[in-house]
């Protein structure tokens, strides 16, 4: 069994930072890949950033490329992201999820963290 665990999220300003971080408790956080999603009100769950179990493959959306940093620390069980450059857009909840295969689609990820609020004001 696995848990994840985010937090990290609040209400920012347009143009503010927020880093997100995600606690992962159970077995074999170091051999699968990780991600984040966010959903917004009324909206389909998307995917936001990826990033393979040792860190060397890395993607981002077209939406957050440039402006977020994934990363993870297999010693401390963590993933986190680093936004940066926010935008009213980037409302949502953001979620962490366990890859059985390291993709875009939900349906890729076995296991989902209960989710962090981030809201951007303009």
């Amino acid at each position: 069994q696995v848990q994840l665990v985010e937090s990290g999220g609040g209400l920012v300003q347009a143009g503010g930072s927020l880093r997100l971080s995600c606690v992962a408790s159970g077995r074999s956080f170091s051999g699968s890949g990780m991600a984040w999603f966010r959903q917004a009100p009324g909206k389909e769950r998307e995917f936001v950033a990826a990033i393979s179990r040792n860190g060397g493959y890395i993607y981002y959306a077209d939406s957050v490329k440039g402006r977020c940093t994934i990363s993870r620390d297999n010693a401390k069980n963590t993933v986190a992201l680093q936004m940066n450059g926010l935008k009213p857009d980037d409302t949502a909840v953001y979620y962490c999820a366990r890859a059985r295969v390291l993709t875009t689609r939900t349906l890729d990820y076995d296991y989902w963290g209960q989710g962090t609020q981030v809201t951007v004001s303009s």
